[in-house]
């Protein structure tokens, strides 16, 4: 679905790319066109996807295996720094299919150094963010009830404060990480500028977005109740709708053609 297309320039730092407005389900219109690229790059997906399939698979084992959950926040971190890296692997599968290329794992590999600087910035972004989240949870958990089977009741303060902070953080991180990444591999613009289109596009599309917020836990749900073997087509389906998203939300120069 083309549209008309323009960049604003007018700052070279931080500058907010416009965007397209879409339709409140354009995001199942997004999942459909993933499933074609997975159709047309089986090989490549399934590699990629057997790398996020490992990784939920191996912050389970070690929460298994040591008996606490002291383990999530390091794994967790660590995840944050190479998960991005990996997607923007997938990016490029899809870019590459949208151009009517034959897609390559070295040529997506090599797409993961297109914007280092960008990427890594964004990476350590989002594990400062992360790191704040848990603070703030053990914080939270001081409210918890020093009782044994505690009421509804006296549960509220706890449950209430816990759901409002972790609600804000969830839109925050959301908004600024929903076309951020792909924005800086396919334009190498800095992280400022790449975080601010983010979250310009989210604003102008809210009801898309809403929609597409709710696939994503959906799907991130299903794929841990099926031991994490989903995500071996979850997270290239995502990661493929997620470029699609980014295609018909955020403007270019030069129309794109990717149905």
């Amino acid at each position: 679905m083309p549209a008309t297309h323009s960049i604003n320039k007018d700052n070279e730092f931080a500058r907010c790319f416009e965007c397209n407005k879409v339709p409140t389900m354009a995001p199942f219109h997004w999942l459909a066109l993933a499933f074609k690229d997975i159709a047309n790059a089986p090989l490549l997906s399934l590699v990629y996807g057997l790398i996020f399939t490992l990784i939920p698979a191996f912050i389970m084992w070690l929460v298994y295996q040591s008996g606490t959950h002291l383990v999530i926040l390091p794994a967790a971190v660590a995840f944050a720094l190479i998960g991005p890296a990996f997607a923007a692997g997938l990016y490029d599968v899809a870019w590459e299919l949208e151009k009517g290329h034959k897609p390559t794992l070295s040529h997506s590999l090599k797409s993961m150094f297109r914007n280092p600087a960008g990427e890594w910035g964004f990476a350590v972004l989002l594990m400062v963010i992360m790191i704040v989240w848990m603070r703030l949870a053990a914080l939270i958990h001081a409210l918890y009830p020093n009782v044994p089977n505690p009421t509804f009741e006296q549960l509220s303060a706890f449950l209430a404060l816990g759901s409002i902070v972790g609600g804000i953080l969830l839109v925050c991180v959301f908004a600024i990480s929903a076309f951020t990444p792909q924005i800086m591999m396919e334009r190498r613009v800095d992280i400022m500028t790449a975080v601010i289109s983010s979250m310009h596009a989210v604003k102008e599309n809210v009801g898309a977005m809403v929609v597409w917020c709710g696939i994503l836990v959906f799907m991130v749900m299903l794929g841990f109740a099926t031991g994490t073997a989903g995500f071996i087509v979850i997270m290239p389906l995502l990661a493929y709708a997620s470029w699609h998203g980014y295609i018909a939300v955020i403007k270019t120069k030069v129309p794109r053609h990717y149905e």
